[in-house]
């Protein structure tokens, strides 16, 4: 795969003070990656430096194998950051068009509107009568007005209702179907769990835990195997070394394990009488929780199983 972004040996000093720390990591075209962590981890630090617009104190960063700051590079990205200063003066279809002079093959005015939910009464309002979720969609709509090949949303959906963040969504998938490449950070952890194809976890300036969301989510968390039948069979499935607990919930016996294969297959060789079998994957909220509050713990953990 053509390669997009490359980051390699990282590192943002401010006062004294790693905010990023020796990061390394590449990303190929059409990939949605979510960049996650808490805050103060590095993730925005880091999608600044990508856009060229902080400076690694060590270590280099390219997009499309070349420098941030190449004009080049810059019509082929779009970005939609946490604060964003609009020209107050103009009203919104003025803010767009201006926008839109700077590139050279940009989206037509008729598709960012389509594509932003942008309102024709939005339009008509100066920028700094907007409401905080009509500044998310301008935000939105500024980002894609070049046409990007790659696209920065840093926590894109903050101040929106659950209807425009469902919408929003919706056009970022169909971005992702023309094959565009998406890099986000957000704190709506499901959102990374339904858009993301890879997840970077961020933590104190480092990278821990590098992969798909399935991959992610079975290093650091644990899964489970729940089913209907005799109760009985709990003595016997703790006893098992791939076990890590069982317990019964809503007349199920549930058991959590790092291996839902092998408690499959101790199921059927024991030709237990059991029914309606569930297997979950960990959520991304209990890595998450893991990340911040066992840090040495997670780390042990991806190492070990990588």
């Amino acid at each position: 795969m053509k390669k997009v972004v490359s980051v390699e040996g990282v590192t943002k000093v401010f006062k004294g003070k790693k905010a990023v720390d020796d990061v390394s990591f590449i990303i190929n075209s059409g990939e949605s990656v979510a960049i996650l962590g808490p805050n103060g981890a590095g993730k925005s630090t880091t999608i600044l430096m990508m856009l060229g617009l902080l400076q690694p104190t060590t270590g280099n960063v390219q997009l499309f194998n070349d420098t941030p700051s190449n004009r080049k590079v810059r019509e082929k990205i779009g970005a939609m950051l946490q604060e964003v200063s609009i020209i107050d003066a103009l009203k919104v279809k003025e803010v767009i068009q201006l926008f839109r002079s700077y590139y050279p093959h940009p989206l037509s005015f008729e598709e960012l509107v389509s594509l932003t939910g942008l309102k024709e009464g939005d339009l008509k309002k100066r920028a700094d009568k907007l409401s905080g979720g009509q500044k998310r969609r301008l935000s939105f709509a500024l980002a894609l007005a070049g046409n990007p090949d790659l696209l920065f949303l840093d926590e894109p959906t903050v101040g929106m209702d659950i209807h425009s963040r469902s919408s929003f969504w919706k056009t970022i998938q169909a971005l992702k179907e023309k094959g565009k490449t998406i890099i986000f950070c957000t704190h709506y952890l499901q959102e990374a769990d339904d858009m993301a194809d890879r997840i970077i976890l961020f933590h104190k300036g480092n990278i821990i835990a590098d992969g798909s969301t399935v991959d992610i989510k079975r290093k650091v968390s644990k899964q489970t195997v729940s089913f209907l039948g005799n109760h009985h069979y709990v003595a016997a499935l703790k006893s098992q070394p791939f076990v890590s607990n069982v317990h019964i919930q809503d007349e199920r016996i549930v058991v959590t394990t790092d291996n839902t294969d092998q408690i499959l297959s101790y199921l059927f060789d024991k030709k237990l009488n059991v029914k309606d079998i569930r297997v979950e994957q960990g959520r991304l909220d209990d890595v998450f929780e893991q990340l911040t509050l066992t840090e040495v713990d997670v780390v042990e953990t991806i190492n070990g199983a990588m």
